[in-house]
């Protein structure tokens, strides 16, 4: 007996990558941003809404981040940048954590297997914070990760973890001021141009390998930054969407799309008179 429900399963599946790829070629008539940043906001809030135990709302946010990384590749997006965990969520309820990073661990482990987007798509990962804060397990898995994709170069992911933007901008000032001492013989010689500049922030910054996002996206309507890449969107477009991060869909991908080529012109003269003064 024939699987009609098998087969009506693929049509639609079909029929959505069809008009999904009519949507993103319509999309593409106008600028599509190089780098979109998320905070995945709202996965204990779509917990408790759906009455759904400990770490269910983590879970589902795992399968929207995999569906928009999707999209994010399909419209041409090279660059993608999560805040996965932040240096002040390890004040959160212990057991919290625990899971949090146990289910990060695994999902590493999902990551590396054939069938997944990182496959699919080329996908590059960094992983980037203070990493030496992770659990051990944790940091050896997302060192794993990295090595595995190392020689993936068509899309890129940035998974910041033990992170936030002040903790990155004390080590990306550290970095720096340990380059100065080594080429600095003596005190004699210290010359105005071995201050400590912005370019030297940049250089040592952790993403420094790719250019500044052109939307960050905060699911849960929430506006606020949380210390999450501070120093490198101060002329980016910030999208601020009612959904909680697991009620993330595809028409919030677009609708962030549109809204950045609205402000396009806008957006790029800034960055421009950025660019001058480095």
């Amino acid at each position: 007996m024939a699987d009609y429900g098998g087969m009506i399963r693929n049509w639609f599946v079909s029929l959505c990558y069809i008009m999904r790829s009519l949507i993103f070629r319509i999309l593409s008539v106008g600028p599509i941003p190089n780098h979109i940043a998320f905070i995945m906001d709202g996965n204990r809030r779509y917990s408790k809404k759906h009455n759904l135990g400990q770490g269910d709302g983590h879970k589902a946010g795992f399968i929207a981040l995999m569906s928009l990384l999707k999209y994010c590749y399909e419209l041409g997006i090279k660059y993608v940048t999560i805040f996965a965990f932040s240096i002040d969520n390890f004040r959160r309820h212990p057991a919290e954590v625990q899971y949090v990073m146990d289910l990060m661990q695994d999902k590493m482990e999902i990551l590396l297997k054939e069938t997944t987007i990182v496959h699919d798509y080329g996908v590059r990962i960094h992983f980037v914070g203070d990493l030496k804060l992770l659990p051990t397990p944790v940091r050896l898995a997302a060192e794993k990760v990295m090595r595995a994709t190392a020689n993936n170069n068509r899309t890129v992911l940035f998974v910041c973890v033990a992170y936030t933007s002040l903790n990155q901008i004390i080590r990306a000032v550290e970095e720096a001021c340990h380059e100065k001492i080594i080429k600095i013989d003596d005190c004699i010689n210290y010359k105005d141009e071995e201050v400590i500049m912005e370019v030297d922030i940049e250089k040592y910054a952790d993403m420094a390998v790719a250019p500044d996002p052109d939307i960050l996206v905060r699911s849960s309507g929430e506006t606020r930054l949380s210390n999450f890449l501070l120093w490198q969107t101060s002329n980016c477009m910030l999208y601020s969407p009612k959904a909680l991060w697991p009620e993330m869909s595809l028409k919030h991908i677009v609708w962030a799309v549109l809204d950045y080529q609205r402000h396009y012109l806008f957006l790029e003269k800034q960055r421009k008179k950025k660019m001058k003064q480095l």
